[in-house]
C-alpha cells in the first residue's frame, strides 16, 4: 500500500510539473508572438471606410380616424374578454 501511494505521488508531481512547464512555455510564445506582430505588423492602421449617413425617414403619416377607431374598439373587445 505504501508503495503505491508512492507512485501515486510521483505520478501526480510528474503530471502537474509537465503542465507547468507547458504553461510557462506558452506565455513565452505567446509573449513573443506579441514582440513580432508589434514589431513585423502595420505601422499604421488601415483607415476605415467614410460612413454614409442615411436619412431618417419622416414621421409616419397620421393614422386615418376611421383606423383609429377600428382600433380603439378592438383593444376594447380584447380587454373585456381578457378581464382577470
Amino acid at each position: 500500500m505504501n508503495e503505491l501511494m508512492s507512485q501515486a505521488i510521483d505520478l501526480m508531481v510528474a503530471g502537474m510539473g509537465f503542465v507547468f512547464a507547458f504553461l510557462i512555455i506558452l506565455v513565452f510564445a505567446t509573449l513573443l508572438m506579441s514582440k513580432l506582430v508589434l514589431r513585423f505588423g502595420p505601422a499604421e492602421p488601415e483607415p476605415a471606410p467614410a460612413r454614409t449617413s442615411r436619412a431618417k425617414p419622416s414621421a409616419p403619416s397620421p393614422v386615418d380616424p376611421d383606423t383609429a377607431e377600428a382600433i380603439k374598439k378592438a383593444i376594447a373587445q380584447y380587454r373585456s374578454r381578457h378581464k382577470k
